[in-house]
């Protein structure tokens, strides 16, 4: 018994010797903080720097600039055939786009992405996917395919959860992420997240194929591009227009 308890003690001192020591708390590693991109205005509020009419190297003069606010007026319109949507003159493909808009009565309009430009697309839908913007309780829109044309859609692919948007006539805030690296999109209106989708992919190509757009040539076949704002025929404000890259 004797000779066991020794045997037992010089291998628990033994076991002491050899374990390691624990570091210091001065000496554990702080955990790395990702840096948080900076916001970059995409609208001074006094000009138009930055901004042009979708295939054309000038700015349409159906949006003028009121009270800070981007307006686009259908009565200042060359032509009702004239296309008068804008978009931005650089490109993104990772980003969070935010911005206020403000639509009147019965009025429709969209927010774009990855929106390229030339002769063979037409309009900006063409390439890029829209983001609504309506007056859900008086444009149609709001009920000819209930909830996938309402604001704040991902149009005719992804409903809204439920419906924040504020009446016609006062400002709405939208957050619209888009981020490849972790094929995820998501759009928030008035602090809530209404709609989540994966932006490429197999989930990407069913969304397209169930809609309006699946037998479109050049639709969501880009992932950098362009935002862009939509001329419906109605006028439509927007403001504080700012984007981060991811």
């Amino acid at each position: 018994m004797k000779k066991l308890l020794l045997v037992c003690t010089v291998a628990l001192l033994f076991a002491c010797k050899q374990a390691p020591k624990k570091k210091s708390v001065d000496a554990i590693e702080a955990p790395i903080v990702e840096a948080i991109p900076e916001w970059t205005s995409l609208f001074d509020g006094k000009s138009f720097d930055g901004w042009h009419k979708y295939n054309s190297t000038e700015m349409s003069a159906a949006w003028s600039i009121i009270d800070g606010a981007m307006v686009f007026d259908p009565a200042l319109k060359s032509s009702k055939k004239e296309i008068d949507d804008i978009v931005t003159d650089k490109e993104f493909t990772n980003f969070e786009l935010s911005l206020e808009w403000n639509i009147s009565e019965g009025g429709n309009s969209g927010i774009f992405w990855a929106v390229n430009e030339g002769e063979a697309y037409g309009k900006p839908y063409s390439t890029g996917p829209e983001i609504q913007v309506l007056d859900n309780e008086r444009h149609p829109d709001a009920l000819a395919n209930p909830k996938f044309h309402q604001a704040g859609a991902l149009y005719d692919m992804v409903q809204p959860t439920q419906d924040v948007c504020k009446v016609a006539g006062e400002w709405n805030h939208v957050v619209l992420m888009i981020n490849h690296k972790t094929n995820q999109g998501s759009v928030t209106q008035n602090g809530v997240e209404i709609v989540t989708f994966p932006v490429s992919g197999e989930g990407w190509d069913s969304l397209v194929a169930n809609s309006k757009f699946s037998d479109w040539e050049y639709f969501a076949k880009f992932k950098t591009g362009k935002i862009g704002l939509q001329d419906h025929g109605d006028m439509v404000s927007y403001r504080n227009i700012k984007i981060r890259e991811l």
